[in-house]
Protein backbone atom coordinates (compact mmCIF):
# COMPACT_ATOMS: atom_id res chain seq x y z
CA UNK A 1 0.00 0.00 0.00
CA UNK A 2 2.72 2.46 1.02
CA UNK A 3 4.76 1.44 -2.04
CA UNK A 4 1.97 2.56 -4.40
CA UNK A 5 1.01 -1.01 -5.35
CA UNK A 6 -2.57 -2.24 -5.50
CA UNK A 7 -3.91 -3.57 -2.23
CA UNK A 8 -7.03 -4.98 -0.59
CA UNK A 9 -8.48 -2.38 1.78
CA UNK A 10 -10.29 -5.18 3.63
CA UNK A 11 -7.05 -6.93 4.56
CA UNK A 12 -7.30 -8.00 8.25
CA UNK A 13 -4.25 -5.94 9.25
CA UNK A 14 -5.70 -2.81 7.64
CA UNK A 15 -9.10 -3.46 9.21
CA UNK A 16 -7.45 -3.62 12.63
CA UNK A 17 -5.65 -0.33 11.96
CA UNK A 18 -8.98 1.15 10.85
CA UNK A 19 -10.75 0.04 14.04
CA UNK A 20 -7.94 1.43 16.21
CA UNK A 21 -8.20 4.80 14.45
CA UNK A 22 -12.00 4.83 14.75
CA UNK A 23 -11.73 4.20 18.50
CA UNK A 24 -9.25 7.06 18.98
CA UNK A 25 -11.25 9.41 16.73
CA UNK A 26 -14.46 8.69 18.60
CA UNK A 27 -12.75 9.65 21.85
CA UNK A 28 -11.10 12.72 20.34
CA UNK A 29 -14.18 14.02 18.56
CA UNK A 30 -16.36 13.74 21.66
CA UNK A 31 -13.78 15.12 24.12
CA UNK A 32 -14.54 18.30 26.03
CA UNK A 33 -12.40 21.04 24.46
CA UNK A 34 -10.72 22.09 27.74
CA UNK A 35 -9.10 18.67 28.20
CA UNK A 36 -5.94 19.68 26.35
CA UNK A 37 -3.66 17.01 27.82
CA UNK A 38 -6.08 14.25 26.82
CA UNK A 39 -6.37 15.73 23.31
CA UNK A 40 -2.56 15.68 23.03
CA UNK A 41 -2.38 12.08 24.29
CA UNK A 42 -4.95 10.85 21.76
CA UNK A 43 -3.36 12.64 18.79
CA UNK A 44 0.08 11.34 19.77
CA UNK A 45 -1.31 7.78 19.77
CA UNK A 46 -3.20 8.31 16.51
CA UNK A 47 -0.50 9.89 14.32
CA UNK A 48 2.90 8.70 13.19
CA UNK A 49 4.26 12.10 14.25
CA UNK A 50 2.72 15.18 15.84
CA UNK A 51 4.88 18.22 16.50
CA UNK A 52 4.48 20.63 19.39
CA UNK A 53 1.68 23.17 19.15
CA UNK A 54 -0.45 21.19 16.66
CA UNK A 55 -4.13 22.07 17.11
CA UNK A 56 -6.89 20.06 15.46
CA UNK A 57 -10.51 21.10 15.78
CA UNK A 58 -13.06 18.36 16.23
CA UNK A 59 -14.48 16.62 14.44
CA UNK A 60 -11.50 15.31 12.53
CA UNK A 61 -11.52 12.19 10.36
CA UNK A 62 -8.90 9.87 8.88
CA UNK A 63 -8.59 6.24 7.79
CA UNK A 64 -5.64 4.96 9.83
CA UNK A 65 -3.89 7.92 11.45
CA UNK A 66 -0.55 6.18 11.66
CA UNK A 67 0.37 7.34 8.14
CA UNK A 68 -0.04 11.01 9.11
CA UNK A 69 2.78 13.33 10.23
CA UNK A 70 1.99 16.94 11.19
CA UNK A 71 4.79 19.32 12.15
CA UNK A 72 4.78 22.00 14.83
CA UNK A 73 2.28 24.84 15.15
CA UNK A 74 -0.04 23.60 12.43
CA UNK A 75 -3.75 24.35 12.84
CA UNK A 76 -6.37 22.08 11.28
CA UNK A 77 -9.91 23.39 11.42
CA UNK A 78 -13.15 21.46 11.82
CA UNK A 79 -14.46 18.63 9.62
CA UNK A 80 -11.24 17.83 7.78
CA UNK A 81 -10.83 14.37 6.23
CA UNK A 82 -7.38 12.85 5.68
CA UNK A 83 -7.57 9.55 3.76
CA UNK A 84 -4.15 8.30 4.79
CA UNK A 85 -3.88 5.09 2.78
CA UNK A 86 -0.37 6.36 2.12
CA UNK A 87 1.76 8.98 3.87
CA UNK A 88 0.35 12.44 4.50
CA UNK A 89 3.04 14.85 5.66
CA UNK A 90 2.09 18.39 6.70
CA UNK A 91 4.87 20.88 7.45
CA UNK A 92 5.11 23.39 10.25
CA UNK A 93 3.01 26.54 10.68
CA UNK A 94 0.26 25.26 8.39
CA UNK A 95 -3.30 26.54 8.29
CA UNK A 96 -5.86 24.06 7.01
CA UNK A 97 -9.37 25.47 6.82
CA UNK A 98 -12.68 23.64 7.48
CA UNK A 99 -13.75 20.76 5.26
CA UNK A 100 -10.37 20.28 3.58
CA UNK A 101 -10.00 16.76 2.20
CA UNK A 102 -6.65 15.12 1.55
CA UNK A 103 -6.82 11.92 -0.49
CA UNK A 104 -4.02 9.43 -1.00
CA UNK A 105 -6.15 6.57 -2.40
CA UNK A 106 -7.18 6.06 -6.00
CA UNK A 107 -8.92 3.39 -8.06
CA UNK A 108 -8.78 2.31 -11.73
CA UNK A 109 -11.20 4.33 -13.85
CA UNK A 110 -12.73 1.35 -15.66
CA UNK A 111 -15.21 -0.63 -13.56
CA UNK A 112 -13.94 -3.90 -15.04
CA UNK A 113 -10.45 -3.11 -13.68
CA UNK A 114 -11.66 -1.66 -10.38
CA UNK A 115 -14.17 -4.30 -9.23
CA UNK A 116 -12.73 -7.74 -8.47
CA UNK A 117 -15.29 -10.51 -7.85
CA UNK A 118 -14.29 -13.76 -6.22
CA UNK A 119 -17.24 -15.99 -5.31
CA UNK A 120 -19.51 -13.96 -3.03
CA UNK A 121 -16.76 -11.49 -2.24
CA UNK A 122 -16.30 -8.18 -4.04
CA UNK A 123 -13.11 -6.13 -3.70
CA UNK A 124 -12.28 -2.74 -5.13
CA UNK A 125 -8.77 -2.42 -6.47
CA UNK A 126 -7.08 0.45 -4.66
CA UNK A 127 -3.65 2.06 -4.85
CA UNK A 128 -2.27 5.07 -3.00
CA UNK A 129 0.33 7.82 -3.39
CA UNK A 130 1.65 10.12 -0.66
CA UNK A 131 0.68 13.77 -0.23
CA UNK A 132 3.37 16.18 0.97
CA UNK A 133 2.54 19.71 2.16
CA UNK A 134 5.39 22.12 2.93
CA UNK A 135 5.90 24.67 5.70
CA UNK A 136 3.80 27.83 6.07
CA UNK A 137 1.01 26.60 3.77
CA UNK A 138 -2.55 27.91 4.00
CA UNK A 139 -5.22 25.73 2.40
CA UNK A 140 -8.63 27.41 2.05
CA UNK A 141 -11.88 25.73 3.09
CA UNK A 142 -13.53 23.00 1.06
CA UNK A 143 -10.36 22.31 -0.91
CA UNK A 144 -9.46 18.82 -2.10
CA UNK A 145 -5.88 17.58 -2.45
CA UNK A 146 -5.42 14.62 -4.82
CA UNK A 147 -3.14 11.58 -4.37
CA UNK A 148 0.53 12.10 -5.21
CA UNK A 149 0.45 15.91 -4.89
CA UNK A 150 3.34 17.84 -3.35
CA UNK A 151 2.70 21.41 -2.23
CA UNK A 152 5.78 23.57 -1.70
CA UNK A 153 6.61 25.95 1.15
CA UNK A 154 4.84 29.29 1.63
CA UNK A 155 1.89 28.41 -0.62
CA UNK A 156 -1.65 29.79 -0.30
CA UNK A 157 -4.47 27.76 -1.88
CA UNK A 158 -7.81 29.51 -2.31
CA UNK A 159 -11.03 28.08 -0.92
CA UNK A 160 -12.83 25.47 -2.97
CA UNK A 161 -9.75 24.47 -4.95
CA UNK A 162 -9.19 21.01 -6.39
CA UNK A 163 -5.43 20.43 -6.33
CA UNK A 164 -4.54 17.78 -8.91
CA UNK A 165 -0.89 18.71 -9.60
CA UNK A 166 2.20 19.72 -7.63
CA UNK A 167 2.62 23.36 -6.60
CA UNK A 168 6.09 24.96 -6.22
CA UNK A 169 7.19 27.19 -3.32
CA UNK A 170 5.87 30.73 -2.84
CA UNK A 171 2.72 30.74 -4.99
CA UNK A 172 -0.94 31.69 -4.74
CA UNK A 173 -3.11 29.07 -6.44
CA UNK A 174 -6.82 28.41 -6.68
CA UNK A 175 -9.59 27.01 -8.84
CA UNK A 176 -10.93 23.76 -10.18
CA UNK A 177 -8.55 22.52 -11.29
CA UNK A 178 -6.20 24.51 -9.06
CA UNK A 179 -3.82 26.73 -11.03
CA UNK A 180 -1.05 29.11 -10.07
CA UNK A 181 -2.36 32.69 -10.11
CA UNK A 182 0.69 34.53 -8.83
CA UNK A 183 3.88 34.53 -6.80
CA UNK A 184 4.07 35.36 -3.11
Amino acid sequence: MLGGESYDSRDPELIEMYHNARNLLKKYNSLESRLLEERERILTKLFHYKGAGVWIEAPFYCDYGENISIDENTFINTNCMFLDNNKIVVGKNGLIAPYVQIYTASHPLKGSERIIKSGNRVRYLTSAQPVIIGDNVWIGGNSVIFPGVTIGNNVTIGAGSVVTKNLPDNVLAYGNPCQIKGEL
